[in-house]
């Protein structure tokens, strides 16, 4: 268990730098949280997703492949079944959700295997560049609803409501019109242009707190590392706690989940401001803790262990 003045130091790091509570539908820029205490990560009873999910991605706006082809390797990455040779990688840090599953049902674990689905491409901006919550939810009813998550992907010129003012991106759930079940659904902005000190942090100066120079990203484009970083923390919090009753810590309308409950922590030794003693590619100098697909190299956050009840790291 982390002291209370590391606790105190993450939860003002929330509060200076944006580095951001999730809740069902947002990732929220922290609201000030140095009065709070330390709170014990629980399980609510509700149902984790489990079985053989569909990531579906739903592309709103001017994206390029390269671009696509980042978060398309990061997904295929997820996979244990197909492991990267290259360690630490993607599949490791995403094999700690499995204790989450474990103590939900330790005499009969469930198990779930994440793949790569169907890409839906919008690239004429159907709705506009403005778009509200209601609309990203129409946005991720257009992906197939059944074994799924549905991810909506805004480009840097689109503004989504509340984006850089209280969220970077959100998670949640629907109801199908082609399914009897809720599905789930992501949604993240790329803050390439309208937000990067908050949302792509550490790859851009943060807004506020110390200003020490900004990592190299490993794929060479601050706002599409900084959507995977993103991505990765809301499909940590999607698959173990999908409808709101499954594991948080906190309160149910501000909770804490799988990855935000660690926030601003990548490597070993994080503190207030810095990201941890992460690997750097010799040839690039980009920062990186995880190797994943096709070759890549991606920053993922650290993962709330509810064995042990700390942060988990991959270096």
């Amino acid at each position: 268990m982390a002291s209370l003045v590391y606790t105190h130091l993450l939860l003002q790091l929330i509060l200076l730098i944006s580095l951001f509570h999730f809740n069902l539908a947002a990732r929220r820029l922290a609201d000030s949280a140095e009065t709070q205490q330390p709170l014990l990560f629980q399980y609510h009873n509700g149902p984790l997703l489990t079985g053989k999910i569909s990531i579906n991605l739903i592309w709103y706006g001017n994206f390029k492949p390269s671009q696509r082809a980042i978060v398309s390797d990061f997904i295929a990455s997820l996979s244990t079944a197909t492991p990267t040779k290259a360690q630490p990688s993607v599949a490791t840090w995403w094999k700690t959700t499995d204790k989450y599953y474990q103590l939900s049902n330790s005499k009969n674990p469930s198990t779930l295997l994440l793949s790569m689905g169907t890409q839906i491409i919008d690239e004429t901006y159907s709705l506009g560049k403005s778009l509200s919550n209601q609309q990203i939810e129409q946005l991720a009813s257009k992906g197939a609803q059944a074994n799924a998550i549905n991810v909506v992907l805004t480009s840097y010129d689109v503004a989504v409501e509340g984006f850089c003012m209280s969220k970077c991106g959100t998670h949640g759930s629907l109801t199908g019109a082609f399914v009897q079940d809720k599905f789930t659904y992501i949604w993240v902005g790329n803050s390439e242009t309208q937000c990067p000190g908050q949302c792509a942090w550490p790859f851009h100066q943060p807004i506020y707190g110390p200003q020490s120079a900004p990592l190299v990203a490993p794929n060479n484009d601050v706002g599409l590392d900084g959507m995977v970083i993103n991505l990765a923390s809301l499909l940590a919090g999607t698959t173990t706690n999908p409808f709101g009753n499954g594991y948080f810590q906190g309160p149910k309308d501000a909770p804490l989940e799988a990855a935000s409950a660690c926030p601003g922590v990548y490597g070993k030794g994080a503190y207030f401001g810095y990201a941890g003693d992460l690997l750097v590619d010799p040839a690039t100098g980009a920062s990186y803790n995880a190797n994943g697909a096709n070759g890549r190299k991606y920053l993922v956050p650290a993962l709330f262990d509810p064995s042990s009840q700390t942060c988990s790291t991959l270096v």
